[in-house]
């Protein structure tokens, strides 16, 4: 048994019970702790002086919430745009039904700082992207509890983007954590020095997709008359409104327009969750896999912040589905890659596409995943989005042949307005 000093026990009792378990760590070094460590109270000053940034608040975001206010870190940030629905209540496990129609960070915040003494956490209920880069200097570390592939993009590329190299402050250490049913995985990024959240977009599933003759004339499925309902059916009776995938307003209007088409040809399963499923492509969430990727997830942060302990490099992986199964690995940086790379990203074309049949590849592309893309070459403007008399203006050249308007091997510039960045293609034809 290890012998405890008398420090290490005034400490404890000081602490409290939480702080008792976090001083046997941080006031010894353990088998993996770095020959430089030294243990003593200013580690855990620190740790309770850093400001963490945590960035949603559900399923991953509650949990992480906690675990980060029973790790010993006193000025937690959190932020998120949504209100507390019911179906949340089953592992968003601080909400109540009370709760409902309430923003999730504050409800929160308030919930974790009535039950952990001494913890100070500041909500903000609103998007990542209402807030500039002074306010993301302000912390040491990012955690991110997100179930949206754009916002990870966005704040990846931001905490990229403000790296000074002059200013060793400026690097925030990036934790992501994701969880789909039985799977998650959690990962350390250092911008500019590991590989960054875009250098592993290959990595993502293939969001499922189906064909519009299908959904428009021979609907099989439930998710047929769901895509109906959001792609065909929407635009037509609302024209420019644009669909919100966030109302519930708007997701009961597709239900039960989904729900009549399905009578229509004796299709059955159409429910209010698979519509919010199918039109925001939302994998079920599981509590326990929220749980295993969230204390990763935290763990990583307590390790960073007090360097005790080696933090991940770089990935970990978990999957619950078929017995338990975790796998950590490097992933390597691209030098290709649009955010921390330097290089332009290798991109074969046919030569018999048009400037759209090209841009539609890029839709399809696992490593751009551009939705909405503007496209550029040194020489001219081949596509903008915005504004309406650009739009207008360069929409002929939709249809023109891609090769005459991009050379073999010239650069093309890619912005969408989803990211804070832009992707430089190298185009080459097949």
């Amino acid at each position: 048994m290890t012998e405890v000093s008398g420090a290490e026990t005034a400490a404890a009792v000081a602490g409290g019970a939480h702080g008792s378990a976090i001083d046997r760590i941080l006031l010894r070094k353990g088998p993996f702790t770095d020959e430089a460590y030294t243990p003593g109270p200013e580690v855990r000053e620190f740790l309770e002086t850093i400001k963490v940034l945590v960035i949603g608040a559900g399923g991953l975001g509650c949990e992480i919430l906690k675990n980060l206010a029973l790790s010993g870190f006193k000025d937690i940030h959190v932020i998120d745009m949504d209100t507390i629905d019911l179906s949340n209540l089953n592992r968003q496990f601080l909400f109540r039904p009370a709760d409902v129609g309430k923003p999730k960070a504050s409800v929160a915040a308030e919930f974790v700082m009535k039950r952990v003494r001494g913890v100070k956490i500041t909500p903000f209920c609103g998007k990542i992207q209402d807030k500039d880069d002074e306010y993301y200097m302000q912390f040491g570390i990012v955690v991110c509890g997100l179930d949206s592939v754009e916002a990870r993009r966005w704040i990846n590329a931001t905490l990229v983007n403000m790296v000074d190299m002059d200013n060793p402050e400026s690097l925030k250490p990036l934790i992501d954590g994701g969880a789909e049913g039985f799977k998650g995985q959690a990962r350390v990024i250092l911008p500019t020095i590991t590989s960054c959240y875009e250098c592993s977009l290959d990595m993502l599933g293939q969001q499922k997709t189906y064909p519009i003759c299908t959904i428009a004339n021979t609907p099989r499925l439930p998710e047929h008359c769901i895509e109906w309902s959001s792609v065909l059916e929407w635009p037509r009776v609302f024209k420019d409104k644009k669909l919100d995938n966030d109302d519930p307003e708007h997701i009961q209007w597709l239900f039960e327009t989904a729900s009549r088409r399905a009578a229509e040809f004796n299709i059955t399963g159409v429910t209010y969750s698979l519509t919010q499923g199918v039109v925001k492509n939302i994998i079920p969430a599981i509590a326990s896999t929220n749980a295993i990727i969230a204390a990763a997830c935290c763990n990583e942060a307590f390790k960073i912040a007090t360097t005790c302990n080696p933090y991940l490099s770089n990935y970990m992986m978990y999957s619950g589905d078929d017995s338990v199964y975790t796998y950590t690995f490097e992933h390597q940086k691209k030098d290709d890659c649009p955010v921390c790379g330097n290089l332009s990203t290798p991109f074969e074309a046919d030569a018999g596409w048009t400037l759209e049949e090209f841009m539609d590849r890029l839709a399809e592309t696992q490593g751009i995943q551009i939705k909405r893309p503007s496209l550029r070459t040194a020489a001219q403007s081949l596509y903008l989005q915005a504004p309406p008399q650009l739009e207008a203006a360069t929409r002929p050249n939709l249809g023109l042949p891609l090769k005459s308007l991009v050379a073999d091997g010239e650069e093309v510039s890619v912005t969408d307005p989803g990211l804070p960045f832009s992707v430089k293609l190298r185009v080459t034809y097949a």
